[in-house]
């Protein structure tokens, strides 16, 4: 059993604690580049497709090509990620993220990028990201161990949500000042560092270092393997609730991004400036719960997950409800804050929970739940405010949320048994 470090006394260097460890530290910082030039690209990219299409459609439509293969082929990243040495496997899929912005950016420089160009070169991300997210989130709990692992969880989750804040408006400025020619070549650049650290990973020093435990895992076909994983997701209680409920929340309630420019514009009256601070707060409440969650490194339960998905819905209920433009933009953060205090646990729950030779297997589910869902809560989202316009939308999507978590604060007990003897 994993005991939860003491908390009386704790300075904020505790924040920082899964640091100690050299594999994850190497980990963590190539990270801040990387993901700080992916946030950079997806600027560029849109700002590529309006200059090429002046279609807003075209936008979408290469926002969905770079995520379809995340719906499509996670599971089988999973099995790659279970049988692979997870650092390989990212090795071979940043380097081709690399290349893939290589790519785009020579494209660019010799004046021979087509809209055809983009199409592929968004699917063929999508496809590094459907096969390297399962091995880089079950890597982990190999860099730091089960007891660090919540604090190990929150600080990869602040650094996403730093990019979110810093990336777009590093990305905006690099196109005024320098062209996209620029943007696109130190987006490529930016995934160095994490190739470079993960060279420097000593596998010795792992914590799981497991490559089939069992002999019959050699000779399973994909499709065995993956079936594996999934009968493990369906007869573990405590796993199939966190991947379904949370999942379901996202879908209905995490997709506020979409309205956003509506609620601005139609709502609360407050332009361009105000959907930028709107966008911003809810970013920074983000990076604080990660924070937050980082220090506090504490292990997480079914019941707590369960009430940050309330407090999550609620709040947005709350927001949709409003035409106060300062009591949106602390709503807004709040909702930042809260989604991120459901979200990190829920992962890290995933892999304390999880035997070591199926992590992988586990969490390429939760990347087709978690990250699936947004397209389809976007679309989803999108539809209702055709319909309902902006505010009816987001309402509607977090009474379904309130919905989702009654049922699973029904259903929790058997979840919470299972965690009393799951976790390994």
């Amino acid at each position: 059993m994993i005991t939860t470090p003491p908390q009386p006394g704790k300075s904020l260097l505790s924040t920082f604690t899964s640091l100690r460890q050299r594999n994850f530290r190497l980990f963590w910082s190539g990270q801040i580049i990387s993901q700080l030039g992916s946030q950079m690209q997806a600027i560029g990219q849109a700002w590529l497709v309006l200059l090429l299409t002046h279609s807003a459609w075209q936008i979408g439509l290469v926002g969905a090509l770079q995520a379809l293969p995340i719906l499509l082929f996670s599971l089988f990243g999973g099995v790659f990620a279970d049988r692979w040495p997870k650092r390989r496997v990212l090795l071979v899929t940043q380097s081709v993220a690399t290349i893939q912005a290589l790519l785009l950016w020579i494209l660019i420089v010799t004046g021979t990028l087509q809209l055809w160009h983009l199409y592929s070169l968004a699917f063929l991300l999508g496809l590094t990201y459907s096969m390297g997210r399962p091995a880089s989130r079950a890597f982990v709990v190999e860099m730091v161990g089960r007891a660090d692992l919540p604090n190990a969880v929150a600080l990869n989750s602040s650094l996403s949500s730093l990019a979110r804040i810093v990336g777009p408006a590093l990305g905006g400025l690099i196109i005024a000042v320098s062209g996209v020619p620029m943007l696109f070549l130190l987006n490529a650049l930016s995934f160095l560092p994490v190739i470079v650290g993960l060279a420097l990973i000593k596998s010795h020093e792992l914590y799981a270092q497991v490559r089939q435990q069992r002999g019959v895992d050699e000779q399973q076909s994909t499709w065995q393997s993956v079936r594996e994983g999934m009968d493990y997701v369906w007869q573990t209680p405590a796993v199939l609730l966190v991947i379904l409920v949370v999942g379901l929340v996202l879908l209905f309630g995490a997709n506020f991004d979409v309205v956003l420019p509506l609620i601005v514009t139609d709502v609360l009256h407050v332009g361009a400036t105000g959907l930028g601070l709107l966008s911003t707060a809810n970013g920074v409440g983000a990076l604080l719960s990660a924070l937050w969650l980082a220090w506090s490194n504490r292990k997480p339960t079914i019941r707590y997950v369960l009430l940050g998905m309330l407090i999550f819905a609620l709040l947005e209920v709350i927001f949709a409800l409003t035409h106060i433009y300062l009591l949106s933009l602390l709503l807004i953060a709040s909702v930042g804050f809260t989604e991120e205090a459901f979200a990190a646990p829920a992962m890290t729950m995933l892999q304390m929970v999880t035997p070591d030779h199926l992590h992988g297997r586990v969490i390429s589910v939760q990347v087709l739940f978690f990250d699936g869902s947004l397209p389809l809560g976007y679309l989803l989202i999108g539809w209702l405010a055709g319909l309902f316009g902006p505010s009816n939308a987001l309402l509607i999507g977090a009474l379904l949320t309130l919905l989702v978590v009654g049922a699973g604060w029904l259903g929790r007990k058997p979840a919470e048994n299972s965690m009393k003897h799951e976790i390994h």
